[in-house]
């Protein structure tokens, strides 16, 4: 299983990485307080909508801490987005929700890359937008190549835009070293531009010197974040998202190619390894707590049926699925000592909002995975994730994030004042 060839790993890196992380917490003296669950919150849809709070959001965190705005339990935001850094994202939600979120209780999408060590040394075109230079060099890799820094390099690549295109003459190409492999933070702004030079370097083996060859198969290591095909701002209808740009970059590659275009890795929601490093970070916040038990529960609230509703249920059975197998090595053992790393939680509960991407008029998805598209019903999942229809059903539909921890609370027998 993916989570146990990496788990140790990850503790160790999430240790060292965020070495001060435990400091800081501690340094916010967190409520105190007997300890069995955590919370994972999706951000756009859910807390927010674009710039603008939701007005449930402030009066649910408002209850979320004490009088002295000390947590009363670990408190993670999971999100798809990632085109800023963790600080950043952080300062954003302690000014839209009037409480203090620190840059440990975020999650972006791409923050799961600090554990593709094997990656970090290599040459990486990135591509999405903000600062995602900075970004990429933040989660450890060494060698970073832009799309700016690659048209710069080689400017008759793009020419859709003709006001981009060389005028008077054609100015020499600086021939960078080879692209060594691709990294999809999320969707840049000029779609047309980083679409073509990204295929330009995958039928080149990362290199725009040379022509096309599609021969050349399979092609230098992709991985992608964020697979939403959707998401919600403050206009009434979803908007697209990362998730849109890589069915456009598959279909461009298979069209030209014939070839399926394929992923070294998927990160962020619905992928496990995603709510795997969630859990770490809530376990980290646990332990600055001072609760002396492992968190048992652990509840994703979201709006997205098919990122955050799928995702918290995909790695719920990987859970059940974990503990069935601990609990038949220990019969066959006799039983012995429990590594604390890998005591797991009990499950993960998905609960479904109504002020995003979801709205209650939507119908249902089909059961059968062979009906995913018709003219009524169709699947936003994305192409390499199998269709079962049962991990779209939420634990819980609620109206709003408020709604969503008050019944959280009420489920674990927890007061909210």
């Amino acid at each position: 299983m993916q989570r146990m060839r990496c788990f140790k790993s990850v503790w160790q890196l999430l240790k060292s990485s965020c070495e001060g992380a435990t400091k800081s917490a501690s340094s916010r003296n967190y409520s105190q307080g007997p300890g069995s669950f955590g919370l994972l919150f999706d951000i756009d849809g859910v807390l927010v909508r674009g710039r603008t709070p939701i007005p449930a959001a402030k009066q649910c965190f408002r209850n979320l801490v004490d009088r002295n705005g000390k947590y009363k339990v670990p408190v993670v935001f999971v999100t798809n987005a990632g085109n800023c850094m963790r600080q950043t994202k952080a300062e954003h939600l302690s000014h839209l929700l009037e409480v203090e979120v620190s840059p440990d209780q975020v999650m972006l999408s791409h923050s799961p890359l600090r554990m593709f060590t094997q990656f970090h040394k290599m040459r990486v075109l990135v591509s999405g937008q903000g600062p995602i230079e900075e970004v990429a060099h933040n989660l450890g890799f060494e060698d970073v190549v832009t799309i700016d820094m690659l048209r710069e390099a080689y400017p008759v690549l793009d020419v859709v835009d003709h006001n981009r295109r060389p005028k008077d003459h054609i100015p020499a190409t600086k021939s960078l070293r080879p692209i060594d492999a691709v990294i999809l933070f999320g969707e840049p702004i000029r779609w047309e531009t980083n679409l073509q030079l990204i295929v330009d370097v995958l039928l080149t083996r990362g290199n725009p010197d040379n022509s096309w060859s599609s021969t050349q198969y399979p092609h230098i290591p992709v991985l992608a974040c964020n697979m939403d095909l959707l998401w919600m701002a403050e206009a009434k209808n979803p908007r697209f998202g990362h998730g849109m740009f890589l069915v456009c970059l598959e279909s461009l590659y298979k069209k030209v190619t014939g070839y399926e275009l394929k992923y070294e890795a998927l990160i962020g929601k619905p992928s496990v390894v995603t709510y795997n490093y969630a859990e770490l970070l809530i376990r980290q916040q646990a332990e600055a707590l001072g609760w002396a038990t492992p968190v048992r529960r652990l509840y994703a609230i979201g709006d997205n049926p098919m990122a955050d509703i799928y995702g918290a249920n995909l790695y719920n059975r990987y859970l059940q699925t974990a503990r069935h197998t601990k609990a038949q090595t220990q019969g066959k053992t006799g039983g012995g000592g429990v590594d604390p790393e890998q005591d797991l939680p009990e499950g993960c509960s998905s609960m479904l909002v109504c002020t995003g991407v979801y709205s209650r008029d939507q119908q249902e998805l089909p059961s059968d995975p062979a009906q995913a598209v018709t003219e009524q019903q169709i699947f936003h999942g994305h192409r390499d994730f199998h269709f079962d229809p049962s991990l779209l059903q939420p634990s819980f539909v609620v109206q709003d994030v408020k709604e969503a921890v008050e019944m959280v609370f009420q489920q674990e027998g927890w007061p909210l004042e």
